[in-house]
């Protein structure tokens, strides 16, 4: 009987054993607090963007508002439609637009809404009297007497250098 009694303790010691190797304890979990300078480059980066969303035109990287090209010296230019009609559109200059920006370059490369570019020599556009980004509508234009029709972009959200 003491053997029994021996055996039995032995089987429930190790039964003991065994249960409580199998018992996993859940290991917490510690989540790191992401450091604030990351947080204010964020923030930075949201407004910079907010202020190119906001920008109608950027010429170079510099945005310029609509409530911006409103505000600067108007010009009117009567450019050809291509069904030989003439029409007057209202704008700013390109060639102001350029030196505000404070561009430096020989070729000058017009971006539209849709991805189209075409490129036209800064020195003809700086010698045009009558180059302007117009107002048409909600969108911008480039009006470009005398240069070709591809030149004419129409939903103009770029311009920039090379």
């Amino acid at each position: 009987m003491k053997l029994k009694l021996r055996l039995l303790l032995v089987l429930t010691i190790l039964v003991a054993v065994l249960i409580s190797c199998s018992a996993q304890e859940a290991v917490p979990v510690v989540e790191e607090a992401a450091p604030v300078v990351e947080e204010a480059e964020e923030v930075e980066e949201a407004e910079e963007a907010e202020e190119v969303e906001e920008a109608a035109l950027l010429v170079s990287g510099v945005p310029f508002s609509r409530d911006q090209l409103e505000g600067m010296d108007m010009v009117v230019a009567e450019a050809t439609k291509k069904d030989g009609s003439t029409a007057e559109y209202t704008g700013v200059l390109v060639s102001g637009l350029l030196a505000e920006a404070g561009t430096e370059g020989e070729t000058i490369v017009f971006i539209a809404s849709d991805g189209y570019e075409t490129e036209a020599a800064k020195s003809d556009i700086d010698a045009c009297a009558d180059c302007i980004v117009a107002f048409d509508g909600d969108e911008l234009r480039m009006v470009l007497p005398g240069f070709p029709s591809n030149v004419q972009v129409k939903g103009v959200v770029g311009i920039s250098v090379k």
